[in-house]
């Protein structure tokens, strides 16, 4: 059982930084991938950012690569996802997942276990 809570999101204007945290409860957190995932208004969950249990391995959508970086502490059951240059197309609320095993790279939703309540990240123009 892996329960995972998000923090760090708000309003930011175009071309700021944002850094969001989810935090793991749960004995199992080493032994999963985590990834982030968004959803924008009206539209469907998408994937976003994904890193392996020790975040050896990491992949990113196209539209967030090179902008946005996930990592993750295990000692202190946290993954985090920093964001740059942020455009208002980024305006979503945040999700973490959890995957088992933690030596894939999973990028649909369906794969993915455990999920936060999300966070709300809003950029403006």
């Amino acid at each position: 059982q892996v329960r995972l809570v998000e923090s760090g999101g708000r309003l930011v204007q175009a071309g700021g930084s944002l850094r969001l945290s989810c935090a793991a409860s749960g004995r199992t957190f080493n032994d999963h991938s985590m990834a982030w995932f968004r959803q924008a208004p009206g539209k469907e969950r998408e994937f976003v950012a994904v890193t392996t249990w020790n975040g050896g391995k990491t992949y990113y959508a196209d539209s967030v690569n090179s902008r946005f970086t996930i990592s993750r502490d295990n000692a202190k059951n946290t993954v985090y996802l920093q964001m740059n240059s942020l455009a208002p197309e980024d305006t979503a609320i945040y999700y973490c997942a959890a995957h088992f095993p933690g030596n894939e790279l999973a990028t649909l939703s369906d794969e993915f276990t455990y999920w936060g309540q999300g966070t709300q990240v809003t950029v403006s123009s």
